[in-house]
Order: C-alpha cells, then sequence, then structure tokens
C-alpha cells in the first residue's frame, strides 16, 4: 500500500512536466501575441528549454533588419546561432531569455496598437526593429537597443513603451 501511494504522487508529477512541455512547445518565438500575452511561468518554461536557433533566425526575417545588427544588441554569437540553426538545435536558456524578450517586446507593441486603434497593416516587428535604433531623450539620448542585452534593460525599455502609450511621455 505505501509503494503504490508513493508512485502515485510521481505519476501526477510526470503528467503536469509532461502537459508543461507540451504547452511550452504551443509558442512559437515568432507569435509575438502569443508570447506576451502568455503567463510568465510558460515564459520561463520556454526559456528553459531552449528556443531553437531556427527560430531566432526566423524572428529576424520578419524584424527585417540585417541579422548581425539584432545579434549584437542581443548579445548573440553569429556562428553560434548559425552553427545550432543548421543542427536545428536551441539556444542556451541565457541566450534564449534575451530572444524571449524581445519576442515579448515585439508582441507589447503589437498589443498597444491593437488596443489603441486599427492594426491593420501595422508591422509591429519592423516597427520594434527601427524604433530600437533611435536615439530617445528618455533614455539620455541613447538607443532602447544599447539595453536589450539584459533583462534589466529590456524590462526598462517595455516600461518606455508603456509609459509612451498612456501619454505620461512625450
Amino acid at each position: 500500500m505505501t509503494v503504490s501511494t508513493e508512485k502515485r504522487p510521481q505519476a501526477k508529477k510526470a503528467l503536469r512536466v509532461t502537459a508543461f512541455a507540451a504547452e511550452s512547445s504551443l509558442i512559437s518565438l515568432t507569435d509575438f501575441r502569443n508570447v506576451y500575452g502568455s503567463t510568465p511561468a510558460l515564459r520561463v518554461r520556454l526559456i528553459r528549454q531552449g528556443v531553437r536557433a531556427v527560430e531566432v533566425k526566423d524572428m529576424v526575417r520578419m524584424m527585417d533588419t540585417p541579422q548581425d545588427r539584432v545579434f549584437k544588441f542581443l548579445r548573440l554569437s553569429t556562428a553560434t546561432v548559425n552553427r545550432k540553426a543548421s543542427r536545428d538545435e536551441e539556444l542556451s536558456a541565457e541566450d534564449s531569455e534575451r530572444v524571449v524578450g524581445m519576442s515579448n517586446l515585439i508582441g507589447q507593441v503589437q498589443a498597444m496598437v491593437e488596443q489603441s486603434g486599427n492594426p491593420e497593416g501595422f508591422d509591429a516587428a519592423k516597427w520594434v526593429a527601427h524604433w530600437l535604433e533611435e536615439p530617445i531623450p528618455a533614455l539620455g539620448g541613447e538607443c532602447p537597443a544599447s539595453y536589450m542585452d539584459t533583462m534589466e534593460g529590456q524590462k526598462l525599455v517595455s516600461n518606455l513603451l508603456a509609459t509612451m502609450q498612456s501619454g505620461a511621455y512625450a
């Protein structure tokens, strides 16, 4: 009897882990709105399992900007991403965290435009890629891209966007 009760919680735990894995694999890095709208716990799972390098390259293509430029401000090695993409491998959790942060930021912009007006014809990925490289007075004249290599920097940029949407910053 004791053996069966010990195995039961383990079986339930295995089912939960499988459900987590299935749920996090349903989110594509390039489905920006879903990344942004997902729970922090789900994003953490996505980061821990590692983002497929192929998806990172897809995200950069959608941003319509040179990959070297995006990789530089995300502090990603071009050679590593290209090698892992050719082998269909995942990035490390550390690299995945910055990439998921970028996807989340694009999703935030997409959500802002959807909430504020007509999103028809608006391309959030391209807009973010351009905006990140523009000097911003609220950042002391620095470009938001210079903050994208850390999670604190990404939070700062995200908060700046939210402030801009609310009209508190002009």
